[in-house]
């Protein structure tokens, strides 16, 4: 019997787990990337809290994981042996992870599941439980955009290893969900010029004889340069990014001289790697077939429990990919800094050459244009700023009119790892923050967020849905107030 998706009673929306393979212990690093070890998983925790949704919750239960469940960026397992030679591995992919090819994509996956296998036997208990007829939504984010690969999400039903008339209560979505015709659930990151799929409609580009999915300027720099700065968490940007030049170096002396002693150099060349990712894939025309748009866009919108126009008018709502604007990616690589500051001393030492020429000068008159440029250079970095909260905002004010377009009252996101619940213009608005493996540092003892679900449940008068947000803990739940502000 088919599974309707059309009716929910009650939702339960949550977003950002960032699964990823195991990473080994480093002998010599002990804190190279310590919050992927199995010790931090959320596994145990997610286990937990799916278990006390189905002792306390009745009925049937709508299980929304928004996007980002998968951090297909993150995995640097690769194949050996036979498989190798099979899946062309280049030096790249050995030091910074597979590309996006389908069967790449499908070993990334089944590494996940393999290393997370707590973690599925908890979503397969929570679709079996007796009495119940659970579904699974999962919604495509930027860090899992390879799960548009239709062998990816095969595998994914093939570890969750449900019966046949199980897996109908599964389903993938392409970048939204209508959950019971009140509460549009996007993932967000549409609404992000530097982490959108550009064409979430059409995903796929063809590079010589080989297809991928096009990935974002985000994950890219995330792939190319996080990946090999394994004292940094990329969940969580308050353990890279530090309030003063003092904390900067005293990071550098406890952690980093030790570890990676050519931290700027692996910053500098990896910086390049993905600006070069990203214009080449970037500026790629998408692959796409007149003969199958219609039903392409059809799809989307059953998958999603829409109709083909809410598909369209929401499409037109994304942000502008900033691939499109070279000088945005420069300054959030900090490459914009890094030319001016070569350009700085290029002609400090032009001009010290040409002195030389004429009269014979001391390395003090090198200094002295330094000494004149550098203001410059450091008003210009000061006065750069990253437009990542920027988005963050034109996610939030686009709610009101991506929940006009739906026809719903109720706008679930993730994606930002910031928890909100809030009304705008005259629109309830929430925000699930993150179950991410966040730590402020990187001993892994200050750990970032709080892991928040939002849940939509008949309100006490049984004509529509409440929603809460709330906190899963160790003593159980937790209910977040909704921000004290002015409805905008």
């Amino acid at each position: 019997m088919k599974t309707d998706f059309s009716k929910a009673t009650n939702t339960v929306v949550l977003s950002d787990i960032h699964l990823a393979d195991a990473e080994p212990p480093h002998p010599r690093s002990p804190h190279w990337k310590r919050f992927k070890r199995p010790e931090y998983f959320v596994d145990p925790t997610f286990q937990a809290f799916l278990s006390h949704l189905l002792r306390t919750v009745p009925g049937s239960i709508e299980l929304v994981l928004n996007g980002d469940v998968f951090d297909f960026d993150s995995v640097m397992a690769r194949p050996r042996g036979e498989t190798t030679g099979q899946l062309q591995v280049s030096w790249l992919e050995r030091i910074r992870g597979l590309h996006a090819e389908e069967e790449k994509s499908r070993f990334k996956i089944r590494t996940i599941l393999r290393d997370h296998s707590v973690w599925v036997s908890a979503v397969r208990s929570f679709l079996l439980s007796p009495g119940r007829e659970n579904r699974l939504i999962f919604i495509i984010g930027n860090h899992d955009i390879e799960l548009h690969w239709p062998g990816v999400q095969q595998d994914v039903l093939t570890a969750l290893a449900l019966p046949p008339e199980a897996e109908g209560r599964v389903r993938f979505c392409e970048w939204f969900y209508v959950s019971n015709g009140d509460t549009l659930v996007e993932h967000g990151n549409q609404y992000d010029a530097y982490s959108l799929s550009s064409n979430p409609v059409n995903p796929l580009i063809r590079k010589g004889s080989r297809n991928y999915v096009r990935i974002p300027f985000g994950n890219l720099a995330g792939k190319f340069m996080l990946n090999g700065m394994g004292l940094m968490n990329p969940h969580a940007e308050s353990s890279y990014i530090k309030s003063s030049v003092a904390d900067y170096f005293l990071f550098y002396v406890r952690y980093v001289v030790r570890a990676q002693p050519f931290l700027l150099w692996t910053w500098f060349w990896s910086a390049f790697v993905t600006l070069g990712f990203s214009l080449a894939e970037g500026l790629l025309p998408a692959m796409t077939d007149p003969l199958t748009i219609g039903p392409r866009i059809q799809g989307i919108a059953t998958r999603a429990n829409a109709s083909p126009a809410v598909v369209l008018s929401l499409r037109e709502l994304h942000a502008h990919p900033a691939i499109y604007s070279p000088l945005k990616i420069l300054r959030e690589l900090w490459l914009d800094r890094a030319i001016f500051l070569v350009l700085i001393l290029f002609t400090s030492f032009q001009f010290f050459s040409v002195l030389n020429v004429f009269v014979r000068a001391s390395f003090w008159w090198f200094l002295i244009p330094l000494g004149a440029l550098m203001p410059m250079f450091i008003f210009y970095a000061r006065s750069v700023e990253s437009e990542v909260r920027a988005h963050e905002r034109d996610a939030l004010t686009a709610a009101p009119t991506s929940a006009l377009i739906a026809g719903v009252t109720r706008v679930v996101q993730g994606h930002t790892h910031h928890e909100r619940h809030c009304r705008i213009r005259g629109i309830e608005y929430l925000n699930t923050g993150t179950w991410s493996p966040a730590y402020h540092d990187v001993e892994c003892t200050q750990p970032y967020g709080r892991k928040c679900f939002a849940w939509l449940r008949p309100a006490a008068d049984g004509t529509e849905r409440s929603a809460e947000l709330l906190e899963w803990t160790q003593d159980g739940l937790r209910t977040l107030p909704r921000e004290l502000t002015p409805d905008a």
